[in-house]
């Protein structure tokens, strides 16, 4: 964005240089005030091959392989070294019930007394272990909190982008959850074309005839993201964008999460600065957390659309 003009779009040559917009601005970037979110990539395999996954998570793509328990658990002790700050461990991926040690990783974190915060489609991969989740919800209340995708509050959108019956399956695991006392969190897209009002209000109708605790105007219970797209033309966010967009760095993400990833192959797991960018080598910080907290330049269209102005968040805190 140029200083004189901070909303203007700029011709080719965007996200190029870390320190410049393509127009000679200086780059925003975001400090790490305060790491309180941690989140964990379980692996890209997933149940469902969605049409706009962000991170191309489908029965088939394990580029991001199934990362282990002592893998996820060194990352804890790293946190208890560095003197807490983590409030919050997210578990992602794919489809985190997948990876084989999921229920392990997951226990781990409850016992080490972390917030946890895991991203599912609640299909077949999360109802195969009800047992072990009702006995962490047991041991562990309100500390254990579960997101379902629903992409809209209607089956025909949410089945154009997730596929053919899946709209029946997760709302049978959503209804699981609710009916056992795990209060589960909802994510929806805001990619059909309507405002945010009328989009809460319709997941309010559709949470009301299921019968489910979900409170459809609380950003938390029902998170909408704003879509991304890579190839959209949208304006770099230069240093002067702050102030004429009303928005502070410590807004963004990137300001206090960091997300840990295992590449197919790798001998060890790497930490990256946010969760959309699990492929993009510019967003690698290193293998420790200690090594993951310098400054993140905003280099990426992800970086402008979803997060600077779309005000997207994956709300771990």
């Amino acid at each position: 964005m140029p200083n004189s003009a901070p909303l203007a779009v700029t011709a080719g040559g965007k996200f190029q240089d870390p320190e410049f917009t393509a127009d000679g601005s200086r780059r925003a970037s975001v400090a790490l005030h305060r790491l309180e979110t941690l989140w964990i990539n379980t692996g890209t395999l997933c149940n469902l091959a969605c049409r706009n996954c962000y991170i191309e998570s489908s029965p088939h793509n394990d580029r991001l392989a199934y990362i282990r328990t002592d893998e996820v658990t060194a990352y804890f002790d790293e946190i208890a070294h560095m003197g807490g700050g983590v409030r919050v461990i997210g578990f992602t991926g794919g489809e985190p019930f997948m990876n084989p040690d999921f229920i392990a990783m997951l226990a781990e974190a409850l016992e080490r007394g972390f917030e946890t915060l895991t991203l599912t489609n609640a299909m077949r991969p999360m109802t195969r272990h009800c047992e072990a989740l009702l006995g962490l919800r047991a041991r562990h209340g309100a500390r254990l909190r579960i997101r379902v995708s629903l992409d809209h509050y209607t089956e025909t959108l949410h089945e154009m982008e997730r596929g053919a019956h899946s709209w029946a399956l997760t709302l049978a695991g959503l209804h699981w959850l609710d009916e056992n006392g795990f209060r589960p969190e909802v994510a929806g897209r805001t990619c059909w074309e309507e405002d945010e009002a009328s989009a809460r209000a319709g997941y309010a109708r559709l949470f009301a005839q299921l019968g489910l605790a979900c409170n459809a105007d609380d950003p938390i219970e029902l998170t909408l993201f704003p879509e991304m797209d890579a190839s959209a033309s949208v304006p770099e966010i230069s240093s002067a964008c702050w102030a004429a967009l009303g928005k502070s760095s410590s807004d963004i993400m990137c300001s206090s999460s960091r997300m840990v990833v295992k590449r197919q192959g790798a001998v060890r797991p790497v930490v990256i600065a946010c969760t959309l960018l699990p492929y993009d080598p510019r967003f690698e910080l290193g293998e420790t957390l200690s090594e993951a907290t310098g400054p993140v330049p905003l280099n990426h269209v992800h970086c402008a659309k979803f997060c600077v102005l779309g005000g997207g968040a994956c709300g771990g805190a």
